[in-house]
């Protein structure tokens, strides 16, 4: 069945009220998962976030041989025998973050075939890093019937030298847990740097893996055999892009929002941006406050660059240039990761916003100017929960369509913004 939201907006005046709880990480617990089949005893995870996407690469899991247990929010994740080496098509084909899984299932076994993944149309998105590294370490790639054959020379991955030629959150851990297994020293260079990876690291350190330079830009890695948790228990660390949501539309819509559960130093970026705006917050240890008097047409208009971590990040773009429509001036918004990330501005211009489409990767904000309710429809996870904040400041109802997408990413998000105060319901088509 497909289901929408319904948002009654606040037509631009703070309405907002309360405190909100982030989730754990959807793009820390992915990899953590694809991790379980590097161990000889499973893993046991906590603060999993309730979304599609944990439930998607748990059925992949449990193709591949996995016992999974479930408990409000834990998984505990273990394969007690045969470990199979093909992942199912049409769930991979569905979600991206399939191609974790294939790093481990290669060390491991020593093959693995798979489909191209798939997930959120926002651009071409190609997995060269990942064959290529395979191909560094012994393996032979070959495309059959649509599908990648991935063979380890001997049985066995070879440690290697593999220079990344960009950042690749998802190339850095696919092949950090390939190595963990493969024979002698793995030296991976200009890897990602985002939280998530390094939560990753941290945890297989901890199970016995031998992991140096996390953090850096330079791992290295020897090889071992299977490791174990000991019980050893993995909390998943907050999700600081869905934290980056709520801190936005607090800024737009609160009075006063306390957004709990969360690192704020994984928001450096955005929160220096939204200081530079005007914007009042204050960050905890564990939480940020936002509390504001003036309304976002005060704020400053600033630019953006995504880049990667500790840059501003992508996943970010979205919600913030819906911001920017609020604020006065003009903005540039360069989005530098993805070819068609910006389709979305498309729908805010019908909303009422001034937003030019320079390229694929450039989009000029003129602002501000007020928001009308329509009748959207989500094209991915991040830019769906955009269309989530700019429905609620909008004057009038909006209907937000294709919302499998925001509950890819986001747990049960109507029912925690009904808390603060936003008029959302949830219904089906």
């Amino acid at each position: 069945m497909k289901e929408s939201f319904i948002i009654k907006g606040l037509n631009g005046k703070r309405g907002l009220l309360g405190s909100i709880e982030v989730r754990g990480s959807k793009n820390a617990c992915l990899p953590a998962l694809a991790s379980s089949i590097l161990f000889e005893d499973g893993i046991f995870l906590e603060n999993v976030p309730q979304i599609e996407d944990i439930s998607r690469m748990s059925e992949l899991l449990r193709d591949l041989g996995a016992s999974i247990k479930a408990d409000q929010g834990s998984l505990n994740v273990r394969f007690e025998g045969e470990v199979l080496g093909s992942l199912d098509e049409e769930i991979s084909k569905r979600m991206r973050a399939s191609v974790f899984l294939t790093g481990p299932i290669l060390a491991r076994l020593g093959e693995v075939s798979f489909p191209h993944p798939g997930g959120c149309v926002i651009g071409e998105r190609p997995i060269d890093l990942f064959l290529s590294g395979f191909k560094k370490m012994g393996a032979t790639v070959e495309e059959v019937g649509g599908k990648y054959m991935v063979r380890a020379s001997g049985g066995k991955l070879k440690g290697a030298e593999i220079f990344f030629p960009f950042q690749s959150v998802g190339a850095t851990g696919t092949l950090m847990m390939a190595a963990v297994l493969a024979e002698g020293k793995t030296i991976l260079k200009n890897v990602a740097l985002e939280p998530e990876i390094v939560s990753l690291g941290e945890f297989l350190v901890s199970c016995g893996a031998n992991i140096k330079g996390i953090g850096t830009t330079t791992l290295e890695i020897e090889g071992g055999e299977l490791l174990k948790s000991g019980g050893k228990k993995n909390v998943i660390i907050p999700d600081r892009l869905e934290a980056g949501c709520f801190l936005i539309l607090g800024a737009l819509a609160a009075e006063e929002l306390l957004i709990k559960n969360c690192n704020p130093e994984h928001l450096g970026a955005l929160i220096e941006l939204l200081n530079s705006s005007g914007v009042q917050i204050e960050a905890g240890q564990q939480q940020i406050r936002t509390k504001n008097k003036l309304s976002p047409d005060k704020f400053t208009a600033f630019n953006i660059k995504t880049h990667e971590y500790p840059g501003f990040p992508t996943d970010l773009q979205a919600p913030i240039t819906t911001f920017l429509t609020q604020t006065s001036g003009r903005s540039v918004v360069f989005e530098t990761l993805f070819d068609s990330r910006l389709n979305y501005t498309a729908d805010l211009v019908k909303m009422g916003a001034d937003i030019t489409l320079w390229d694929a990767h450039r989009v000029m904000v003129k602002g501000p100017t007020p928001l009308k309710g329509r009748e959207l429809e989500g094209p991915d996870i991040r830019a769906g929960l955009a269309f989530v904040i700019a429905a609620i400041i909008a004057k009038g109802e909006s209907v937000i369509n294709n919302i499998y997408y925001i509950d890819r990413g986001y747990e049960r998000i109507e029912e925690r913004l009904k808390e603060v105060g936003v008029d959302i319901k949830r219904v089906g088509q």
